[in-house]
């Protein structure tokens, strides 16, 4: 007999006195053990009393609270930037070309700096962010969007970004967005880590959820306006139970962002960011509203026809030979000419002059949601234009003596249009939403993303509602021309970039109630017999490259059993002792009984599941396949590709009679 001795650490043992759970005798035997032993507890203790309200209270408020600083903490570096530029540019002398140089340079070089940067690190750190995390929230996982190398490119590149002021005029929703719930996705794992729980994957979507809504509400300091945007724009359905834990991280997040503000004497209270004084007691007339609608119906035309420009110009980049070869291999070459571009644009001496091209994004906001009629104070005199910003008459920037304030408001209307397409085709880390809002307020901006909750963010970071009526009129009237024609703007970018997604079944004249899934389910799956020989098994494991297998009962009936993973198939027949190989006749049902895992199928389709309760289904449970049975029986599988299929189908219908009925008569 061999006596074999254990390793010390696996020996145990009970500490005097003590009825706990056994230690190992190294820890039995060190350095004050009763000492260590009450820290343990008293951790433990600590621990149970703390998560005794639910541990999620505490991961969403570190959420908030870290999003919060952060955000406050690139405010601040952008700003100081920010403040040197227009320091060189004021100081460097009269000379045009020094100060041109000194206006464009600047932008250019953070442009070009950011696009490499953020792409060296990982190529999905560039753009909003936005339309990746809705297709994340929508059950696809994207590898590398959720990294903490993304994370910190986001960072640089949007601080970058940022630091160019006006001159290319984009904001920092969208990435910041994005960070949140890369800063969820982590504190989700260490929340799991901490309470020593399995992965779950439910949890995980309610961390990320939450910090979707804290990225917008830390952004404006608007808590009711981040959590409801954050549900029109990056959810198709939205669970209840996450409408409070999006409320309290969003809330920790404003209020710490705003406080912040108080610390660093910005403000003397807790107080709206862009603070009006509209009048209270008779804040509009009756005929307005009539004026507010029309306004509603020019945006969303406009905005219809922005979706479409910008969708298409995004398109046409990455179809031409040049462009699409210069930014698959020098993006911050890219970056730096559309920098130039933008930066001579804005340059305040020329073409700038009229488009208030000084101004800060904050600074239009302040500007355009002035209680003072313009028109009226210069009705009857020339007021100069002062040499340098005025902080209290920031309204100056918008008047010309020849061409009036409508005149440059025109012009700024004008150029901004193309002007904010042509920016959101930079590679880097950029918002494109804070653009939008200044271009048209809330109805233009809502418009654009299809939301109705761009007018409640007007009225919180204005600290007023009087005009909640006919603003919500109008967004109202700008989203029902908007939807009615184009794909919002983070649904146009997810076509473009052919990210996976799930389209709406728009409009109820396309007939899309009649079909069901008979009508376009895929009948080509590959299924394994439990009856199957090995030899059989292992010629289709070879031959196809399918995830999964769809397991049956017998090749003769075709029951359905369940699934079974390719790769665990795989493994489990070359860990399989090859007796079967040797004449001996094996079947999968050996296979299986000798540890090979199956999964059941716990939710199926039926051929008369209709195309409306299919579609509702994928996106109400995140799906991404299931089974259809009859009676039983394996009969095919419903995919997104084939659902895109049908719906592409029913309202883009094929030109010849006989093609558009295809779908009816397949069955």
């Amino acid at each position: 007999m061999v006596l074999t001795q254990e390793p010390m650490e696996e020996l145990v043992g009970l500490c005097e006195g003590s009825v706990g759970k056994p230690v190992t005798l190294p820890e039995l035997w060190g350095p004050c053990p009763h000492v260590r032993q009450g820290i343990r507890g008293g951790l433990e203790w600590l621990k149970q009393r703390l998560f005794r309200v639910g541990e999620d209270w505490y991961f969403l408020a570190a959420l908030g609270v870290l999003m919060a600083l952060i955000s406050y903490a690139m405010n601040f570096a952008t700003g100081c930037v920010v403040q040197v530029h227009n320091w060189l540019y004021r100081e460097i002398g009269d000379s045009h070309l020094l100060r041109y140089l000194s206006w464009t340079v600047y932008p250019v070089a953070l442009l070009s700096f950011s696009s490499g940067f953020s792409q060296s690190i990982t190529a999905s750190s560039g753009g909003s962010g936005i339309p990746e995390v809705k297709t994340m929230l929508s059950g696809v996982i994207l590898e590398d969007y959720l990294d903490i190398k993304n994370f910190g490119a986001k960072v640089v590149g949007l601080c970058c970004t940022l630091a160019t002021g006006s001159t290319i005029f984009l904001g920092k929703v969208g990435p910041f967005t994005h960070m949140s719930v890369m800063m969820a996705a982590y504190l989700g794992r260490v929340r799991t880590k901490t309470i020593g729980e399995s992965e779950n994957k439910t949890k995980e979507m309610e961390m990320l959820v939450a910090g979707a809504a804290v990225g917008v509400a830390t952004v404006f300091a608007a808590p009711f306006s981040g959590v409801l945007f954050s549900i029109e724009v990056m959810s198709s359905h939205f669970s209840v139970w996450n409408y409070w834990r999006g409320f309290f991280a969003a809330t920790c997040g404003a209020f710490t962002f705003r406080l912040l503000a108080v610390f660093n004497s910005e403000q003397e209270t807790i107080t709206s960011i862009y603070k009006t004084s509209f009048r209270v007691d008779v804040p509009f007339d009756l005929p307005e509203i009539f004026f507010f609608v029309v306004l509603g119906a020019v945006c969303g035309i406009l905005s219809s026809a922005y979706n479409f420009c910008q969708r298409t110009f995004l398109g046409f980049l990455k179809t031409n030979r040049f462009t699409s070869q210069l930014l698959a291999t020098s993006k911050p070459l890219y970056a730096a000419l559309a920098a130039l571009i933008l930066a001579s644009i804005t340059y305040p001496p020329g073409v700038g002059r009229f488009m208030a091209s000084r101004l800060s994004m904050g600074e239009h906001l302040e500007s355009l949601f002035d209680n003072n009629s313009w028109a009226l104070m210069t009705w009857n005199s020339s007021p100069p234009w002062p040499a340098e910003l005025d902080p209290q008459n920031l309204w100056l920037e918008w008047y010309h003596p020849q061409f009036t304030v409508f005149g440059t408001l025109t012009f700024f209307l004008v150029m901004k249009f193309w002007m904010l397409i042509l920016a959101t085709t930079i590679p880097i880390p950029a918002g494109y939403f804070m653009p939008l809002f200044v271009y048209g307020a809330a109805a233009f901006s809502g418009a654009v993303t299809h939301s109705i909750s761009t007018a409640l963010l007007a009225f919180e970071i204005t600290g007023q509602i009087v005009h909640a009526l006919p603003v919500l009129m109008a967004v109202l009237v700008a989203n029902a021309i908007s939807q009615s024609c184009q794909p919002s703007f983070y649904d146009g970018t997810i076509i473009v970039k052919k990210l996976p997604y799930l389209p709406w079944i728009r409009g109820r004249n396309i007939g899309s109630y009649p079909v069901t899934v008979g009508h376009f389910m895929n009948t080509s799956i590959t299924t394994l017999a439990k009856d199957m020989p090995l030899e059989e098994v292992l010629k289709v494991v070879t031959s196809t490259d399918v995830t999964r297998y769809v397991l049956v009962e017998s090749a003769e009936f075709q029951i359905l059993v369940g699934t079974v993973e390719r790769t665990q198939l795989m493994q489990t027949l070359q860990a399989e002792p090859a007796s079967w190989a040797l004449g001996q006749q094996c079947c999968l049902q050996d296979l299986l009984a000798g540890g090979c895992a199956t999964q059941p199928v716990t939710l199926q389709l039926s051929p008369e599941t209709s195309l409306h309760q299919t579609h509702n289904l994928f996106e109400l449970l995140n799906l991404q396949w299931l089974l259809v049975t009859s009676r039983g029986r394996a009969v095919g599988s419903v995919s997104w590709v084939e659902l895109k299929k049908a719906i592409s189908t029913l309202t883009n219908p094929p030109a010849t009679k006989e093609a558009s009925l295809g779908l009816q008569n397949k069955v």
